[in-house]
């Protein structure tokens, strides 16, 4: 029998040579494999291939590593020489062992892999993009009922289609690649070129959901200004206060998107019988829109509203203000337009003062260098989308802005009767959901911010300065 030292040196000995046999056999693997590095925007990633295998294998291979679809593999930096995905080049006849090359994910593409090579089947990859879209994500209000108009364009693809360039595309008719493969709705060269201003909604929430994990975890949270109850830290407001239930300080910015791209009047004779009223009195008047909401094909995924009709409420009015009185009859009105499958979209008002009677002028009382729309206008179309909110499954509480829309009747710069159409942001709706603004006396173009009292606590609310000189926030 075997000493037990003995015994310890032939276990040491087994165990190198298992190990010296476990790296000769890593070693002659290797000497099979090509080691290709793939650089994207998630950082570099190593792939394992057989120098015989084709191109398209080696396509196949990254996009079961990296997880992703509609890219293209290049040889530069600069994404100049392209790597094609074909099942007869083979990875060592364009690539040897430690070689980069370049992920470009491609826009207008889904679950399929796009280069300069044909693509076929476009609209079966947009269909499965928007599946995928529905299943991959969880809403954290799934089971909200959106507008009709919302649920046909979240299920669209929303691509913006360009036709095959003469110069640029070498392939067929059939075939797709960089040059003329659909873009995205929010693409901003696109944007520019046809001065849009504003993003759609949908355009909005596409962008947002347009990464690795398709949005998962975004959301639409309410702006809250008030501070949240419950809190047994401290006594309550104002002898005391925390950074748990303190609202936080409000910065405010311009809104890049909107939930309505354009409103269009059925006729002209539904604005003509309103204005009917100042042309004989000479006071203002306002009324409530009624009508639906369509898709705007002039706009990215954009939304229209639709006015069919309006409706004028007792009101006392003059030359320089309106004053809304109880409507007896809001809930019949409203009856009957739900049975006309209509529905209240927004308010229209007059602010027209006559030039000159003969000659059918009126005075231009708004612009860039006055206001467009008053302090008083902004509180009252924020109360007003408030009250109607626009059903979201991307919001925290089911609800998130507002389809509600504003139309200011007014003079041009050339005198002539003219209606421009406003929303005010989701900031603006918080703000004056909990009664953070007032109105200025003298100065209508400005709103004021409520000081924090005894029975309400109103937090900071700063604006910024920007010009060709200087960038600061006030």
């Amino acid at each position: 029998m075997a000493s037990a030292p003995l015994l310890l040196e032939q276990f040491i000995y087994k165990k190198r040579n298992f190990v010296y046999a476990f790296v000769r056999h890593r070693l002659f693997t290797l000497c099979k494999q090509s080691l290709i590095r793939v650089q994207s925007a998630e950082g570099i990633k190593r792939i394992e291939i057989s120098p015989k295998s084709n191109l398209k294998q080696l396509y196949d291979s990254v996009q079961n590593v990296l997880k992703v679809d509609g890219f293209g593999l290049f040889l530069e930096r600069n994404f100049a020489t392209e790597l094609h995905a074909s099942g007869s080049q083979l990875v060592g006849s364009a690539l040897k062992h430690g070689d980069m090359v370049y992920l470009k994910q491609i826009a207008g593409t889904s679950s399929r892999r796009t280069s300069t090579t044909a693509i076929d089947n476009m609209s079966f990859n947009s269909a499965k993009l928007s599946t995928d879209r529905l299943t991959n994500s969880l809403r954290p209000s799934i089971d909200v009922i959106e507008d009709e108009v919302d649920q046909q364009l979240f299920k669209s693809s929303g691509t913006i289609k360009r036709e095959r360039d003469s110069k640029l595309c070498h392939h067929n008719a059939n075939g797709r690649c960089v040059h003329c493969s659909p873009l995205e709705p929010y693409d901003e060269n696109y944007l520019k070129e046809h001065n849009i201003k504003h993003l759609s909604f949908h355009s909005y929430i596409r962008k947002q959901t347009s990464g690795m994990d398709h949005g998962k975890y975004f959301v639409f949270d309410d702006i809250n200004c008030r501070i949240k109850p419950g809190c047994r830290e401290h006594p309550p407001w104002p002898k005391g206060i925390c950074s748990k239930c303190q609202p936080s300080a409000i910065t405010l910015n311009r809104q890049t998107y909107r939930h309505v791209d354009n409103v269009m009047f059925e006729n002209t004779k539904i604005v003509e019988r309103f204005l009917n009223y100042w042309r004989t009195t000479g006071h203002q008047r306002m009324g409530w829109l009624y009508g639906t909401y369509e898709q705007h094909t002039d706009v990215p995924l954009g939304i229209r509203a639709r006015v069919a009709a309006i409706y004028e409420p007792p009101q006392e009015s003059s030359r320089d203000s309106i004053n809304i009185c109880p409507d007896e009859n809001a809930d019949e009105v409203d009856a009957v337009a739900k049975a006309l499958g209509l529905k209240k979209i927004g308010w229209i008002f007059t602010d027209l003062i006559t030039e000159d009677a003969s000659a059918g002028t009126v005075k231009q009382i708004r612009g860039i260098e006055t206001h467009f729309l008053t302090a008083q206008e902004c509180i009252t179309a924020g109360e007003l989308q408030n009250r109607h909110p626009n059903p979201c499954k991307y919001a925290t509480n089911g609800t998130f802005g507002s389809k509600f829309v504003t139309i200011c009747v007014t003079g041009d710069q050339t005198k002539q009767v003219h209606m421009e159409g406003y929303a005010v942001s989701a900031q603006c709706m918080a703000l004056v959901r909990d009664n953070c603004l007032i109105p200025t006396k003298d100065a209508p173009e400005l709103g004021y911010v409520r000081e924090s009292t005894d029975k309400q606590y109103v937090p900071d609310v700063f604006y910024k300065v920007c010009n060709i000189y200087v960038h600061y926030i006030i």
